[in-house]
Formats: structure tokens, C-alpha cells, sequence
């Protein structure tokens, strides 16, 4: 039984007959704190000075004012209380309507029977607690459905793991008129370095009385809030340790300090801020599982980082200047690393060896077979004396095939040794893609020219075996090596670029460059090629690279 229930609840008689009006009043007065109004007028302002009656019996027929026009003026002030009215004739429109509109409880014909009365005004207090009770019950239901939207709006609007913490700690503190509010983290059931607080800026010295020490041990041992009272002389304080726990996880512990004495936390208050603890433990857990996948997600940015430098540096950044002929080279990984590569490796006896790779799949899988692809062909060419092209490329099948066929993976590989003094070109091919030739003998450039010799790619088979290809280069030929995501990439192919222009119009349609596309592009480069400017062109149209990207150029002088 509350406080309320258990004290006398209020009464008020309205009569203009004072006979009626101290019957009423000597009937009552001893399980009710009775109110007396002469009229209708004298009750509104008792009502005004007193508050709240739980019941009100009320006269129909006073001067100035009815019965039912009083009790409809109190409807919406007090709806909850539950209203009488004495009537001592037959008024059945004005009774009816009264009562359709929720104004009146039970209406009593005069004279009454005192017994008869007093039934009626039990039943009225019964309905009023239980209105009461109902009302209250949906007041919690919708301050703790308030909280937590409001806690939930503060979670929303956090940036990050602290910021969260702090939002929470200042939205219940302000909630729960709490002169301090802390906030600590715990990691393993231990206290963390880190606090987040809220001050009532009423009681700016509120912290200097707040002491949650000991509280905070209890609460670590038993799991369960901790609620302590002080009062000193006309002062009064209360300090209470909320733990917030998510699947029996000791997430953070929560501290309320309240330096006041007009009001105090009841046990309602106490359980909506443990449930606010609740569904607060829920949401930082989550933030929590957000913050470690950021902090994996930037370890795993640096490392890869890491790896995309270590693999721009495997890939020769330079070589030494070879007389007789030009070569430039560029590799642009789709992600961080890819499987991409070229090796421009000019041999001490003279001959110049290039090649450009790619590794199925991109990624750091790709990546790590591109390693250990260019490792073993740098072995092989660092040889005395280099075998033959085709020789070389059985040699990479047979040390990667098992690691590739075990992975799902291939690699598609061109290479070619051309030897200076004598302007021969050997090379193999395994699956790449047709390296592209532009010859300055060629008068009428219309047809691509494609070194077709090719084998399977490496990784398909476990012996590796295809003819070499051979010609002879003459000055100021062009031997352009690509990789797919060259060809692959979707570029604009304006009217210019097509064999017939359609009114005039700048037409422009994005399709797949294709190796005729790349053919052409290659023929409109000004001389001397700078390979840079038609990866530009090549790039220009693609906001997202799909693939890697690797281009190499072997020009004669």
C-alpha cells in the first residue's frame, strides 16, 4: 500500500442547503478529509487552493451554478476524480448528458438513505485507487518508455565509443535530477583510467561530497545496485551504483549522487534507472564490438599499407639506361596490393628481359603469389646464362604449380628476352593476354598487329610446354605488354574514334577498350610515347577501378 493509499483521501461536499451540507459532512468525516462549499463557486476555489479531491458530491440544484455545470468545470483538471451528484428532481436530459460525458459517477435522488450513501461513495473511492493505480502505472510506462527513447536517441547520435558514454551519463543525470553522475568503464571486472561525468551546474560543488568508493566495491562483488542514504542535521543525500551488465558481462558501472532534501528516489525511480542500465549495457556492448572491428579494420588498413609499399618496392622503380632501346613500366593495384606485376631485368652479358604478369584474383591471396612469382623468375634470369624463354617458363610452373593448383589460382605470364646488338625478340607466352606491336614500316596502320604464340597459363598444368615466338624488331618500333585490366576497362569512345560520324554530333559511348581499343589509342599517342599519358586517357573514364592495372612498353631507337 502506498503513502497515499494508506493516509485519508479527500472529499468535498457542495450544498447550498447547510442542513444537507453538515449531514454530508458529519457522514464522512471520519474516513475522509471532507471539504464543505455552500455553492459551486466557493468549491472551484477550494479546488484551486487544495488540489485534487478523490471524491466530490455535489448538489444539481444551486444558484448561479448547477451541480452539472460545476462537476463538467472539473473534468478536465482532475480526471481522475470521481464525482457524485444529489439531485432532488427528475432531470433526465441534464442526467443523461452528464453522465454520457463521463461527469458523473452515480447520480442519488433526495432524500438519501446515509447507509445507501455510503455504499455509493465506497465504490467510488475503490474506482478512484484503482484509477489511480492505472494512472500511475501508465505514467511509469511512459516516462521509462521517454528514457529510454531518450537514451536511445543520445546512443544514435554518438560518434563513437567515448562519445557514447558520455551522452549516456548526461541524459540520466539530467533525467533523474542528479546533482553528480559517473561513468566508469570496466575492462576484465576491473576500473578502468577512464571517467565520463555529469554535474548539475545548480551544485557545482556536488563531487565534493561524492564518495561512490565503497558502493562501487559492493556492486563488483555482488553484481547488484547499491542504494545508501545520508543525512546530516535538515541535509539529506543519496548515492546510488547502478552495474551495467549485457550476457552476464560487467560492461561499466553507473553512480548517482543527489545533495538535496525537498526530494528523494523512490523505489519506481530506482528500477526505471536500472532498466535504463539494461538496455545502456546493450548499446554500449555494441559499441564496443564497433570499436574493436575499427580499431582490426585501421590495424588492417596499416598492414596493408604496409604490404602495398613493400610490394611497389619489389617492383623495379628503375633501371640502368640501355642504349638502343626504351622501356617504360607502371602497375596500379585495384586494393592495396594486387597481382599484377612486371620485371624489366637487364642481364650483365647484355640481353634485356621483360615481362608482365598476372596473378588470378586480386588481393593479398594475388599478392602473395605475384611475391613469390617475380622471386623465382629473378632467380631463373639471374642465372649465367639465361635459358630460353620457354625453358624459364616451365621452370616457374614446375616451382608454383603445386601452391597454385592447391589455392585455385593460375598466372598468366608473357615474357620475352630481346637482345640489343641484334634487335631479336624471343619470348613465351603463358595465357597472357596478346602483347600489341606498332612497326614504323607499317604505311597504313589499320590492322593491329598481336604476337599470337601462347601456351596455357601456369597453374593449369603440371608441365608446362608451348613454342617460343621469335622476330626482329627494327628502330622505332613499339612492343606494348598489358595486363587485363587494361583492356578491361571502360572507357569513352567518342565520334572521332569510330569509322563514321553520326550529324556531326560528339557521341559518346562507354563500352570495354578491348586490345583493338588500346591498338588504336596507341596510334594516336604523339611520338615520343610518354606511357603515363595513355594510362590518363585509359583511366580517365573510370571512377572505380575493377582490376589492376599494368602496362609496359618496349620502344627501339
Amino acid at each position: 500500500m502506498t503513502q497515499q493509499e494508506a493516509s485519508k483521501l479527500k472529499l468535498m461536499v457542495v450544498d447550498d442547503e447547510p442542513d444537507n451540507l453538515d449531514l454530508l459532512y458529519r457522514t464522512f468525516r471520519r474516513d475522509f478529509e471532507v471539504y464543505k462549499a455552500h455553492d459551486a463557486f466557493s468549491a472551484l476555489n477550494i479546488l484551486d487552493s487544495v488540489g485534487e479531491m478523490a471524491v466530490i458530491i455535489s448538489d444539481q440544484r444551486m444558484p448561479e451554478m448547477n451541480g452539472t455545470e460545476f462537476l463538467s468545470r472539473t473534468v478536465e483538471r482532475f480526471p481522475d476524480t470521481i464525482r457524485i451528484l444529489l439531485t432532488g428532481f427528475t432531470d433526465v436530459e441534464d442526467l443523461v448528458d452528464a453522465i454520457n460525458s463521463g461527469q458523473v459517477f452515480k447520480y442519488i435522488t433526495k432524500p438519501w438513505k446515509p447507509d445507501r450513501l455510503k455504499v455509493i461513495v465506497g465504490q467510488a473511492t475503490d474506482t478512484y485507487r484503482v484509477v489511480k493505480k492505472r494512472t500511475q502505472e501508465l505514467r511509469r510506462a511512459l516516462r521509462r518508455e521517454s528514457l529510454f527513447n531518450a537514451v536511445t536517441t543520445a546512443i544514435r547520435e554518438s560518434l563513437d565509443y567515448h562519445s557514447m558514454l558520455q551522452k549516456i551519463v548526461a541524459t540520466i543525470g539530467q533525467t533523474f535530477e542528479a546533482s553528480y553522475c559517473l561513468l566508469k568503464p570496466v575492462e576484465g571486472n576491473s576500473l578502468t583510467l577512464d571517467e565520463f561525468f555529469y554535474q548539475d551546474p545548480k551544485f557545482s560543488g556536488a563531487s565534493d561530497f561524492f564518495d561512490p568508493n565503497s558502493l562501487i566495491k559492493e556492486v563488483l562483488a555482488t553484481r547488484s545496485y547499491q542504494l545508501q542514504a545520508k543525512t546530516n542535521g535538515t541535509d539529506s543525500s543519496q548515492q546510488l551504483v547502478v552495474p551495467l551488465i549485457y550476457q552476464q558481462h560487467l560492461l561499466a558501472l553507473l553512480a548517482l549522487y543527489q545533495h538535496r532534501s525537498d526530494r528523494s528516489w523512490l523505489e519506481e525511480d530506482v528500477q526505471l534507472i536500472t532498466g535504463v542500465a539494461e538496455q545502456a549495457a546493450l548499446a554500449l556492448s555494441q559499441a564496443k564490438l564497433y570499436q574493436r572491428l575499427q580499431e582490426n579494420q585501421a590495424q588492417i588498413r596499416a598492414e596493408l599499407e604496409v604490404a602495398r609499399q613493400i610490394q611497389h618496392n619489389l617492383l623495379r622503380q628503375s633501371w640502368p639506361d640501355i642504349k638502343g632501346a626504351k622501356v617504360q613500366a607502371c602497375c596500379y593495384p585495384a586494393r592495396e596490393v594486387g597481382g599484377d606485376f612486371f620485371e624489366v631485368f637487364v642481364h650483365p652479358k647484355g640481353d634485356l628481359w621483360l615481362a608482365v604478369g598476372d596473378v588470378s584474383g586480386k588481393g593479398v591471396p594475388a599478392a602473395l603469389f605475384m611475391a613469390s612469382a617475380i622471386s623465382v623468375l629473378r632467380r631463373e634470369l639471374s642465372q649465367e646464362t639465361p635459358a630460353m624463354p620457354h625453358v624459364v617458363m616451365q621452370n616457374l610452373n614446375h616451382a608454383l604449380s603445386d601452391d597454385l593448383v592447391s589455392n585455385n589460382c593460375f598466372i598468366t605470364l608473357f615474357l620475352a628476352r630481346y637482345t640489343l646488338t641484334t634487335k631479336e625478340l624471343v619470348y613465351a607466352n603463358a595465357g597472357h593476354i596478346y602483347p600489341l606491336l606498332s612497326s614504323c614500316n607499317d604505311t597504313v596502320k589499320t590492322n593491329p598487329h598481336y604476337l599470337k604464340v601462347r601456351g596455357v597459363p601456369l597453374g593449369i598444368l603440371p608441365k608446362w610446354e608451348a613454342k617460343p615466338g621469335l622476330l626482329l624488331l627494327a628502330s622505332g618500333d613499339i612492343l606494348l605488354l598489358a595486363s587485363d585490366g587494361i583492356t578491361e576497362a571502360q572507357v569513352s569512345i567518342k565520334d572521332d574514334f569510330t569509322a563514321k560520324p553520326v550529324d556531326n554530333a560528339q557521341l559518346e559511348n562507354h563500352s570495354m577498350l578491348n586490345l583493338e581499343g588500346l591498338w588504336q589509342l596507341l596510334q594516336r599517342e604523339d611520338q615520343p610515347l610518354s606511357l603515363n599519358h595513355l594510362l590518363t586517357r585509359i583511366q580517365a573514364d573510370n571512377q572505380v577501378q575493377e582490376d589492376d592495372q599494368t602496362i609496359l612498353s618496349l620502344e627501339v631507337l
